[in-house]
């Protein structure tokens, strides 16, 4: 297997070639590294070899890790799981940025922790019912209940596609968040995976979620759990 440094190397090569591309800068592309289900020690290896943004999916499992992870003075934290509302306070207290609210209840209970955060949307753009988000009609509403949050800087759109593993099939998706964030004048969106990084770069996304491209399989439980 290749060391974290060769895949980091590997994954910034995609990048690099799809904003070639796509006419882009690479600085408009932010990495996030996906380290759910990986122990501390890795988020501590992939900082000293220069990531700064970082993926969890959920609040317990990286209250965990947490406290391990007070040295990384650059990180940013931030969350892309689906967020329960009466875990909103204490997600405050982990994260920097949360990638997931779909409701005005949630907003209004990240807004009340006082602590200023960065905020997406995460949009639902398939029928799948496993898929979490709000429905593109419920973004107007949303987006004034949000900027109604002193708190709270709304920054863009998120959204998770069907899986699949044709980038083709997940680009149409991509475009559409695109469009909704034309409409409503959000900057940032938080987009795309290990294998479709490339059409969701070249389809204006500006924060990719990278977790089995850096990092390998995610690790088994081990019996006991």
């Amino acid at each position: 297997m290749n060391t974290l440094q060769e895949r980091i190397d590997q994954v910034e090569s995609r990048i690099q070639n799809a904003v070639r591309r796509s006419g882009r800068a690479r600085d408009e592309i932010t990495l996030v590294a996906v380290t759910k289900k990986f122990p501390a020690a890795v988020i501590c290896e992939a900082y000293s070899l220069g990531l700064r943004a970082f993926g969890e999916n959920y609040v317990q499992e990286f209250a965990e890790k947490r406290p391990a992870l007070s040295g990384l003075a650059e990180a940013q934290f931030h969350l892309i799981g689906h967020l329960q509302s009466n875990k909103a306070r204490q997600a405050t207290e982990l994260f920097q940025t949360m990638e997931t609210v779909d409701s005005e209840k949630l907003a209004r209970r990240l807004n009340e922790s006082e602590k200023r955060l960065e905020v997406m949307i995460e949009v639902k753009l398939s029928p799948e019912g496993t898929k979490a988000g709000a429905d593109p009609e419920e973004l107007p509403a949303l987006i004034d209940a949000i900027r109604a949050c002193p708190n709270l800087r709304l920054t863009g759109l998120m959204t998770m596609p069907p899986w699949n593993p044709d980038p083709e099939t997940t680009r149409p998706f991509f475009r559409r968040l695109n469009e909704l964030a034309r409409i409503h004048q959000l900057p940032k969106l938080s987009m795309g995976m290990s294998h479709d990084l490339e059409a969701a770069i070249e389809e204006g996304a500006t924060h990719i979620r990278v977790g089995t491209a850096l990092f390998g399989p995610r690790p088994k439980p081990s019996a006991d759990e």
